[in-house]
């Protein structure tokens, strides 16, 4: 087995329906932030001693989370009030939010020229809501809106080609950015399986790892949009998270609730981990090889170490 159970952690209770959606480790203090949606806080973990800390409050359908460890920053995409927040670990309070489009959800982050990418999930009913927002992080603002052809699911930054990729859900694609010129889609991969959802970047094979509804694992050539191949999934997926050390995949799976294990060397599915009911998210701590999966149905974090 790869992954080995480690035990659990208990978070504050749901306050409304819902759960819990994406997570991002901060390495140098080795903290978790899950995005506690039905709470609208951000819950914090302590992965050294795997224990929950405290939650920061007021972040209305907080959907999103995601780390910069080079710039010291956590940014949170708030879904129910249409911002994006952003703040140090180390100054919790310093809080700030941003106006951004309708409904953000996935995030990435350029940190040479301090760029936010905030895909927005949009609503069907507002015309031309399917965007992304492009956020200057020191000046605060937001300075670039791209429509794009449908709704958003998540997105990776590539340091060494400076690209925003965005999943596409209808159609089946994934959208290009340049982060040198992140007004306009400069390119699209088109994805051979319904509904592309989460996404993950491998930087020395450059390939892009994109899971799909259609219970798809799908691999791409990042520079070239080639399929390099597609593999079975336990059912619809959600997040998905790559261990460039280990070079193995992990894959939520809310419904069975599992998480599936590829080895990315080889290209095959090596595990099926059985996690909970409706736990479609995960977060992942590189320097421990810690794998988290949420579980809104009894408010915990479940937690397994990778032993390779």
């Amino acid at each position: 087995m790869s992954l080995q159970l480690l035990g659990h952690i208990e978070l504050p209770g749901n306050l409304k329906p819902g759960g819990f959606d994406h997570a991002a480790v901060h390495g140098g203090s080795g903290r978790l932030y899950v995005a506690h949606t039905a709470n609208d806080a951000l819950d914090v973990i302590d992965c050294v001693e795997d224990r929950y800390l405290h939650s920061i409050a007021n972040l209305t359908g907080v959907a999103g989370a995601l780390v910069s460890d080079e710039q010291k920053l956590v940014f949170t995409s708030n879904r129910g009030e249409n911002t994006v927040g952003i703040f140090g670990p180390d100054n919790e309070a310093g809080l700030t939010k941003i106006g951004v489009g309708i409904r953000p959800n996935g995030l990435a982050y350029d940190s040479i020229r301090g760029l936010l990418l905030a895909a927005n999930v949009g609503d069907p009913k507002v015309p031309d809501s399917f965007t992304l927002s492009i956020v200057d992080v020191k000046e605060q603002r937001m300075t670039a809106s791209v429509r794009v052809p449908g709704r958003t699911r998540w997105t990776v930054f590539d340091a060494q080609a400076e690209l925003f990729y965005v999943n596409i859900a209808d159609p089946a694609q994934i959208v290009v950015l340049a982060s040198d010129a992140p007004d306009r889609v400069v390119r699209t991969l088109t994805v051979p399986a319904r509904g592309p959802h989460g996404l993950d970047f491998d930087p020395e094979h450059r390939r892009l790892f994109c899971a799909c509804d259609a219970k798809q694992l799908v691999i791409l050539k990042a520079d070239s949009g080639e399929v390099l191949t597609q593999l079975e999934l336990s059912g619809s997926p959600d997040v998905i998270f790559f261990n460039r050390v280990l070079r193995h995949l992990y894959v939520a799976v809310g419904d069975p609730g599992v998480v599936d294990v590829f080895d990315t060397d080889v290209m095959k599915r090596i595990e099926t981990v059985p996690t909970g009911g409706d736990a479609h998210t995960l977060g992942f701590d590189a320097e421990r090889n810690k794998v988290y999966a949420f579980l809104p149905e009894t408010h915990r974090a479940v937690v397994y170490v990778d032993q390779g």
